[in-house]
């Protein structure tokens, strides 16, 4: 099996069987919870992307690109892209507020991330915070995956996401494969190889009315596909040039998509 489903696999089972049953939460749908789950994948290896069940990998990058590429808080340019995952946190002005894109490019968190690696590869600041208290009240929502950390070690460059709140069955699979490609296109334009990827999660919890869908993933487990290959357009140094069409994966190989709610 992959290493993604492996360990993807193991904390549903844990949630499912050990979580605390939470009947308040800013939803008002009640989860299945539990703190500090961990991923930890070595990208030089393998890629990390469920085949348990189908993950949309194009509106993860895309998303990815309008964050950290467009700097866009702007849901109408996803919606442009056929990309609706923020239609229900949109604000009557068609933003999502301050916050995701509008933190990174007020901060100017890429600039700063890449001139840093490449002056000061040693350097133990390498951090792109998107939880500025100041600006927290004015988001449709207070940023989940916020904090990335980052350090090369000889040839490599490694990452640390840490996320303060993660849907299991909905956002933990994009946000494990879309930072996944982050580290692949940092690491290019800073001329580093794509090395260890830590994904921490302080609340993992799967919602009530998603236990069934995790339930028939699970029945999956034997049946996982072999992980697929990550290409990326290697004559593109810019971070700001790559699109969508210099992202793909090579021989995804999946079982059916599980629908399942979105609590909002």
């Amino acid at each position: 099996m992959n290493t993604a489903d492996k360990q993807y696999l193991a904390v549903v089972r844990d949630i499912l069987d050990n979580g605390c049953y939470e009947t308040e939460n800013r939803t008002g749908m009640p989860t299945y919870k539990l703190p500090h789950k961990i991923f930890q994948f070595n990208l030089e290896k393998e890629f990390p992307i469920l085949t348990t069940k189908f993950v949309a990998f194009k509106t993860a990058v895309k998303e990815l690109l309008w964050i950290y590429k467009d700097q866009s808080n702007d849901v109408k340019l996803l919606q442009q892209q056929n990309v609706h995952i923020w239609d229900e946190w949109m604000l009557e002005d068609g933003s999502i507020g301050t916050a995701y894109g509008w933190i990174v490019k007020k901060y100017n968190l890429i600039d700063n991330l890449i001139e840093g690696i490449k002056n000061n590869p040693q350097g133990r600041r390498h951090v792109m915070s998107l939880w500025q208290d100041e600006h927290l009240q004015g988001g449709a929502l207070y940023p989940c995956a916020f904090l990335t950390m980052w350090d090369v070690l000889d040839d490599k460059l490694n990452c640390m996401l840490v996320q303060r709140s993660g849907d299991v069955p909905l956002g933990i699979p994009f946000n494990m494969t879309q930072y996944a490609v982050l580290v692949h296109l940092i690491a290019k334009v800073t001329g580093y190889k794509p090395g260890i990827f830590t994904h921490v999660i302080n609340n993992a919890h799967i919602y009530e009315n998603q236990v069934e869908g995790m339930k028939l993933q699970l029945t999956r487990e034997a049946q996982a596909y072999a992980a697929p290959k990550l290409w990326i357009n290697h004559e593109i140094n810019n971070f700001y040039d790559f699109t969508i069409d210099d992202i793909k994966l090579i021989d995804y190989k999946h079982h059916d998509a599980i629908k399942m709610e979105v609590s909002v």
